[in-house]
């Protein structure tokens, strides 16, 4: 009889804290995809791959690429990152299991004359305590608390990975930007030196046109000038992105820039959740906020626990081994949180507002990315139609050139029509590089932020995590 009013009391204490459970609410939605209606796309357009940058064909890139992912301390440091959750989250799963210790000493002691036994009531007043045994210890996991902050720190490592992989995509676009742009620069130089010297020749026609070709020897000497500069100032940028000083920088050998390849794929609003890892790292913290509620609500219910002690104790080292010094001991305990002044509330509270919170930062992490795919899928097709345009412009210089030379040589006119056509198809030249450049540079842009070839495992978005990490595994017992 007795024991069944334990027993009864046990359960009405359980009902009780089940009681004092908050009630369970949905959260907040999680944006199921991107908004990139009407930014146009390219329905035979294909997602980068992981070495996106080898598209190019260029070694001397791909160098410097390998090079900066491996010497990269901001990239060391994300991978130190990935290494401490990944073990925190090994820590937290040992934490669920059983735990079994062994204990062993020896301690000397003296007893007090004035204490609560006289050392003349037990015979001596110096002995030796000896103790040996193991000690073991389980929380019986009923509401899934452990498991819960077990999930939460393993989608925290996985979070730490895709942050990692986000940290090699902005250095590796960066390093590609970079090199194009010294590319850029060198056939901009180039092209400047060889309107110098049609300045120069100029300068020796004479005639009204002689201060004409002046100044414009001087605006070509000037735009040397700033190439110049230019090169230094992109050596200095590379050599910082690789982590050595622009002296210890690779020789790079000039070469012609490649034409741009990115293009924004037809299913760039459904697939690019799965696709930016920086939208990774944002969904797998919304998984692990969603596991700290469930956790925290599990603090509601009773701890069940078990520990148990085997051992030996002897106050005379000689007969530690011998049977009479064998001690026992089980001690199963329950902890009921009934009263605890709101505390449970306020970090229940709290592990709802960061879920919330970690929802719509990964709502705006998912409006940001649509924002940069389109404002480079944009830029991608705006520079291709001034391409055209200004090749088109080229095209008819290059026959004015052609046109010129011939009456040169016929000796219908003197050099300075030819050489004002050689001057103007130098300077479309030089706007078509720059133009090639700038669509370089949008390509890598949209690379970027396609995701460079990464590919998530997280789960998709609206997922059933965050809507069910709300209450803890089964039925939701609050009335």
């Amino acid at each position: 009889m007795n024991r069944r009013r334990v027993v009864m009391s046990a359960l009405f204490a359980t009902l009780l804290a089940g009681c004092a459970a908050p009630p369970s609410r949905p959260p907040p939605s999680l944006r199921a995809q991107a908004p990139l209606a009407g930014v146009p796309a390219d329905r035979a357009a294909a997602w980068p791959v992981a070495d996106w940058w080898t598209r190019y064909r260029d070694s001397q890139l791909d160098r410097l690429v390998q090079q900066a992912l491996a010497n990269s301390p901001s990239l060391a440091a994300a991978e130190a990152r990935v290494r401490g959750a990944e073990a925190l989250a090994g820590a937290q799963a040992a934490l669920g299991g059983a735990q079994l210790g062994a204990n062993a000493q020896v301690a000397r002691q003296r007893l007090s004359e004035n204490g609560l036994i006289p050392p003349r009531f037990l015979g001596f007043t110096w002995y030796t305590q000896s103790d040996l045994g193991l000690q073991f210890h389980y929380d019986f996991d009923f509401w899934g608390k452990r498991r819960a902050e077990t999930a939460s720190a393993l989608d925290q490592a996985r979070s730490a990975l895709a942050e990692r992989h986000a940290a090699a995509l902005v250095l590796s676009s960066a390093v590609a930007a970079g090199y194009f742009g010294w590319q850029a620069d060198h056939a901009l130089l180039t092209e400047a030196h060889r309107l110098q010297d049609i300045a120069d020749a100029q300068g020796t026609v004479s005639g009204d046109s002689a201060d004409q070709a002046a100044a414009q020897t001087a605006a070509a000497r000037q735009r040397v000038s700033e190439l110049e500069g230019a090169l230094a100032q992109d050596r200095a940028g590379l050599a910082a992105l690789l982590g050595v000083a622009p002296a210890d920088l690779p020789t790079l050998q000039p070469r012609a820039l490649p034409q741009p390849i990115a293009a924004l794929p037809a299913d760039a609003g459904l697939d690019l959740i799965a696709r930016r890892p920086d939208i990774a790292a944002s969904r797998w913290r919304v998984e692990a906020a969603g596991e700290q509620v469930k956790a925290a609500r599990a603090d509601f219910y009773p701890d069940i626990s078990l520990s148990a002690l085997a051992g030996l104790s002897s106050i005379r080292t000689a007969q530690l081994l011998k049977s009479g010094s064998r001690v026992f001991d089980v001690a199963p305990a329950v902890h009921l949180p009934i009263f605890d002044g709101g505390l449970l509330r306020a970090r229940y509270g709290y592990s709802r507002a960061q879920l919330a919170a970690a929802i719509e930062a990964y709502n705006q992490s998912v409006i940001d990315a649509a924002h940069e795919v389109a404002r480079s899928a944009i830029d991608v097709q705006r520079l291709a139609t001034e391409r055209r345009e200004q090749a088109a412009q080229l095209a008819a210089v290059e026959r004015l050139d052609i046109n010129a030379r011939a009456r040169a040589r016929q000796g219908l006119t003197d050099a300075g029509p030819e050489l004002a056509v050689a001057a103007q198809l130098a300077a479309q030249r030089s706007s078509a590089l720059a133009l090639q450049a700038q669509a370089l540079t949008a390509d890598i842009a949209l690379t970027k932020a396609l995701g460079g070839g990464y590919r998530s495992d997280a789960p998709p978005a609206p997922g059933p995590a965050a809507a069910a990490s709300v209450s803890p595994p089964g039925k939701d017992p609050t009335p």
